[in-house]
């Protein structure tokens, strides 16, 4: 026998660490090759880390939530050959007090081998590996053990909860911890800490008051999600940072649309793909950017950052609601068939959660679809640390006034709005503008006999 080091691997350039997220296998549980062991957060994106080697579990390094450097040691898998051994160095990459709850995992683990498995997957509750196996060794059911308070972080059951609960008697029907844990959701409000007023506003408030959120009986209470969370910080905190400024521009796309009628169908003959508006737009994006650069920048304190590359993120929603922000890169160095291989492949993936870490970083200006949705326009946060953001409205027959050298008359013409957000702190009215200007004057100079 011998033992492997499983280390978190790279996952691309930009990307150094991970937080780990879940353990999809237990210590004890055979593994075989290219079997996902654990998943890993980056930013939005969860991935899952697959085993090199062939064995049995028998060791895990962090926990769950923990940040694991690019490189470290997370399991050690016992193998039967010689040739895979490698020196395991667990006590320089890991703290004494997470080995120490790894072993008291191992413990757990060993004392209940012969404890029939249990499924916890029909729960949304989260639950530490720890937690799980003394569930499973006291035979406590899915159903009671949601039912136990927590007292760790965000409300989650820790080891001296399930103890304590196991330690007053309960077995897996006990009722009075159901009946004692649903009445506080009734009759406890919720409080939220809020930001101190402004001036304006504490001739109504006192700077320290918390409002108070009640849930009532007949309110459902919806835990947020990983991603929710991440999403509403990363929105908040670019409020707080950027002077937010819109300009927004009608397009007539009379003639994009038009051609792609007329080319879509010979398009996915000979591509394989499908052309949607989505790769036109982009490439409007990217050649307005190409003409004013200043808009393809960061902020860094005082600081302007000019930026080499032109990759421009693409705002994608996700089944669940959530929204990620997969990047084509070099966006400006694509033809248009290039680039419609690309988002169509990006936005497969998001769906899919496939994408990879490395594929939502260094995005340096995004847009985003509203129209999708029906919108008309809309007013979209900067996606930090950018200076500016475009959305895309939808795309209407309306009638409008036709100007020819032979007189004005009117006729049904494709339009739609551009909304620009941009950083005025480094973006003036006449920046933001001629910008949109630019994505607006390609888009109605399109060829409607263009090759593709």
């Amino acid at each position: 026998m011998s033992k492997f080091e499983l280390k978190l691997p790279r996952m691309g350039e930009s990307v150094a660490e991970a937080t780990l997220t879940t353990w999809l296998k237990e210590v004890g549980e055979a593994i075989e090759m290219d079997e996902a062991i654990f998943e890993i957060a980056t930013d939005k994106v969860d991935s899952e880390v697959p085993s090199e080697v062939e064995g049995v579990l028998i060791e895990k390094l962090f926990d769950v939530d923990d940040i694991i450097k690019v490189g470290q040691t997370v399991a050690i898998i016992e193998t039967e050959g010689e040739a895979e051994a490698t020196k395991i160095t667990k006590a320089a990459a890991v703290p004494e007090e997470t080995l120490a709850a790894v072993e008291e995992t191992v413990q757990v683990a060993k004392e209940t081998v012969a404890t029939p498995r249990q499924d916890y997957s029909a729960t949304e509750r989260f639950y530490s590996p720890l937690v799980k196996n003394i569930a499973k060794h006291e035979r406590i059911s899915i159903a009671t053990l949601d039912t136990i308070p927590g007292t760790g972080k965000e409300g989650r059951v820790t080891k001296n909860d399930i103890l304590a609960f196991v330690a007053n008697g309960h077995d897996a029907t006990s009722a009075p911890v159901a009946k004692a844990i649903a009445s506080p959701i009734e009759s406890e409000p919720i409080q939220v800490a809020t930001e101190e007023p402004t001036a304006h506003t504490k001739s109504a408030t006192t700077s320290n008051q918390v409002t108070r959120v009640q849930a009532t009986g007949g309110d459902e209470v919806i835990e947020m999600t990983r991603m929710g969370k991440l999403i509403a910080k990363h929105m908040v905190d670019s409020v707080s940072t950027s002077a937010h400024v819109q300009s927004f521009i009608e397009v007539d796309v009379t003639n994009v649309v038009n051609w792609r009628n007329k080319t879509k169908d010979a398009f996915e003959k000979s591509e394989g793909e499908k052309l949607t508006f989505t790769p036109i737009f982009m490439e409007a994006v990217a050649k307005a950017l190409k003409k004013y650069p200043m808009m393809n920048i960061s902020l860094d304190g005082d600081t302007v950052i000019k930026k080499k590359n032109i990759n421009i993120g693409m705002a994608a929603a996700l089944p669940d609601g959530n929204l990620i922000v997969p990047v084509i890169k070099n966006a400006d160095q694509l033809n248009l068939v290039g680039m419609a291989k690309v988002v169509n492949d990006l936005a497969s993936r998001s769906r899919e959660n496939k994408l990879k870490p490395d594929e939502i970083q260094d995005g340096t200006y995004t847009v985003t679809n509203v129209g999708t949705f029906g919108s008309v326009f809309g007013t979209p946060i900067i996606n930090q640390p950018q200076v500016g953001i475009l959305a895309l409205g939808a795309i209407r027959k309306i009638p409008a006034v036709i100007e020819t050298s032979e007189g004005d008359f009117i006729g049904i013409r494709s339009k739609m709005y551009i909304s620009h957000s941009y950083d005025h702190r480094v973006v003036n009215g006449a920046l933001g503008s001629m910008f949109a200007k630019a994505v607006a004057d390609y888009l109605e100079a399109w060829d409607i006999n263009r090759e593709l």
